[in-house]
């Protein structure tokens, strides 16, 4: 098993000057847009996947929690499985009509 490496410098692993500090930059905090601002994606999806397919919903712009409580609420809602990676909710099986039918109802209006 490989340890995971703790990336704080960004890629420096050495420097020759001796005055060099290393300062991070700070994080910037993304707030997330009301529901009827977000433009969400739903698609469906079966590459790199072994033929299974996966509802996808993409474009959220917020924060990583928010885009966590609304991806456990559709699989909740589908009653399946499925996970919140890179800014997309991944649902397994083909919900699509389910899940548009439930974010327009939360108040998502630019949802196709």
């Amino acid at each position: 098993m490989s340890k995971k490496k703790n990336n704080t410098a960004g890629g420096i692993v050495y420097s020759t000057d001796p005055n060099y500090s290393f300062q991070q930059e700070p994080e910037e905090e993304v707030n997330t847009l009301a529901p009827a601002d977000q433009v969400l994606r739903v698609i469906l999806d079966k590459k790199q996947r072994a033929g299974k397919v996966v509802t996808l919903v993409t474009g959220f712009v917020g924060k990583e929690e928010d885009l966590e409580k609304l991806g456990k609420e559709l699989k909740t809602k589908c009653g399946t499985g499925g996970s919140v990676k890179d800014g997309q909710i991944l649902i397994q099986g083909d919900y699509r009509e389910k899940v548009v039918k439930w974010l327009l109802d939360w108040g998502y209006k630019k949802t196709k």
